[in-house]
């Protein structure tokens, strides 16, 4: 049984993009950048054509080591940002200095995290740089996805100063905009593992599950960030393993500013001893994860031992 969460999209499944089917093949011919939104229709079930709602965005192609990626462009559909939570935001303006960051970003991870950028090509299609609309008075996000439009992942201007949960540069930096791509590149990978493979015990719902305290995230005054759900906690101990390896990477180098290593060296600090609370937490409650599930703990627990 495959111990670790997936690395590919198996050929054939739900996920393959390639499979014979006719709403992917009729995609395929002209508007392949659309492709994530048809599998949201059968995810979603609401009856609603994203796929041809999508149609209408614009697409640039971010063409880095051989991988290829749809950084969108145009009006967000109202009927898909709806559904991912994004009603306040907007798509924003294609620019030179966006466009630079971006490439470097990409091509970071490329060079210097293999095995984080090989995740991100094979979970990642459609990017969507997005701010909020003129006149909304929140705090913006920093980097999202949702397990409803698999694919595609989202993030702002933030990306390029914050690491979350907590840490933020006085400069912009594109290592940071690499660290939230792997980021949701990883969360991608997650959920279409979860989807495809029974992860969590028979009866097992985010709804009635016991609730990690995330001492953490005490100060924020949102009940959802102080007090996590099982599956959303493994997750975030999923993503941990990752990220901490990425920064502790960029440590090891010569090439960093002052204040970017100043900054990965705090989310490092801080993050260590998240991932192990949470690793703990999880281990005491293994008894809402399947046989497979428990043997993705067990790894993960190696994972966090090794860091």
């Amino acid at each position: 049984m495959q111990t670790t969460i997936a690395t590919t999209v198996k050929a054939d499944s739900f996920f393959d993009l390639r499979r014979k089917d006719p709403a992917l093949t009729l995609l395929r011919e002209g508007a392949e950048w659309a492709l994530p939104f048809a599998l949201m229709e059968r995810l979603v079930k609401s009856g609603t054509p994203y796929a041809e709602r999508a149609r209408d965005l614009r697409s640039e192609s971010v063409n880095v080591s051989g991988a290829g990626f749809d950084w969108f462009d145009g009006k967000l559909p109202g009927q898909i940002a709806d559904e991912i939570s994004l009603a306040d935001y907007e798509i924003v303006e294609h620019t030179d200095e966006r466009r630079a960051a971006l490439s470097q970003a990409l091509e970071r991870l490329a060079s210097v995290h293999p095995e984080g950028f090989a995740r991100v090509r094979e979970f990642v299609r459609g990017l969507l740089w997005v701010g909020l609309k003129a006149g909304v008075r929140t705090s913006s996000l920093t980097s999202s996805s949702d397990p409803a439009l698999p694919y595609v992942i989202v993030f702002s201007e933030k990306a390029r100063q914050h690491i979350p949960p907590n840490t933020v540069s006085p400069e912009p930096s594109h290592l940071f905009l690499a660290e939230n791509i792997l980021h949701e590149g990883t969360h991608q990978s997650i959920s279409f593992h979860v989807l495809t493979h029974q992860v969590f015990a028979d009866g097992y719902s985010s709804t009635t599950s016991p609730k990690i305290e995330i001492a953490w995230r005490a100060t924020q005054g949102v009940a959802s960030n102080q007090f996590w759900e099982v599956d959303r906690a493994f997750h975030a101990t999923c993503v941990y393993n990752q990220l901490l390896r990425f920064r502790r990477v960029e440590l090891d180098r010569d090439d960093l500013t002052a204040g970017e290593r100043a900054t990965f060296q705090a989310a490092y600090d801080e993050g260590m001893p998240a991932v192990r609370y949470l690793m703990d937490q999880l281990e005491s409650l293994s008894e809402h994860f399947t046989v497979h599930g428990r043997e993705l703990l067990a790894d993960l627990r190696q994972q966090t031992d090794e860091l």
